[in-house]
């Protein structure tokens, strides 16, 4: 019985995703032209970053559908995640210019990027798929940016200021599972390091 062929990195999800981080650019500069109060420039963000993030569900599904999951793909979707969010809050505390918003922002990078950096140590001992909690947690962020990246003219006109209330609520939501998620990676770090270590030391022992 043959055994599986590995599927190229040269298939169409990892295309998404590299093309999820080629976006992250345009994105900024739509977000931040004028300074962010232009109503076109916010509404050209807001579609260009909601259909970056829908490119990470197809890239997913594609991947899982036709088995073209690939190392290369389970690195760099996290990366292409972090980068498109993280240039989203830069972004809004630039333009929102607050401290809570600086605060929740430094918390985010701080995580996300730590998580990244230590996804990259580990891999010599085993690639780190996202868990649930990951999904979860980039869903919740990725809603609550697309809130903050309406034009200011949709959220002083909201009845009752809805949609601003749910934004925040979504965010506050967002940071909770991203903190406790950036618990259980480093959690799952370690014992892959250890079983890892535990099994070469069983392989030298025999």
């Amino acid at each position: 019985m043959e055994a599986a062929t590995a599927p190229s990195n040269f298939n169409i999800a990892n295309a998404l995703t590299v093309l999820r981080i080629a976006g992250v650019p345009l994105f900024g500069w739509l977000l931040l032209t004028q300074d962010g109060q232009s109503t076109g420039y916010r509404v050209a963000a807001w579609v260009a970053f909601m259909l970056l993030m829908i490119t990470d569900k197809i890239d997913g599904d594609l991947a899982r559908k036709h088995n073209l999951v690939t190392n290369f793909g389970k690195l760099a979707d996290p990366i292409a995640d972090k980068a498109l969010t993280g240039m989203a809050f830069v972004g809004l505390a630039i333009i929102f210019d607050n401290w809570l918003f600086w605060t929740v922002t430094i918390v985010v990078l701080v995580r996300e990027w730590g998580i990244t950096l230590m996804r990259s140590v580990v891999k010599k001992y085993g690639v780190m798929p996202a868990g649930q909690g990951g999904k979860i947690k980039t869903t919740l962020q990725a809603v609550a940016l697309g809130g903050y990246l309406l034009p200011f003219e949709i959220w002083d006109n909201t009845p009752s200021d809805i949609l601003r209330v749910i934004t925040h609520l979504l965010m506050a939501a967002a940071v909770a599972i991203t903190i406790s998620t950036a618990v259980q990676y480093v959690r799952d770090a370690r014992t892959l390091r250890d079983d890892s270590r535990a099994a070469t030391k069983r392989d030298a022992g025999r």
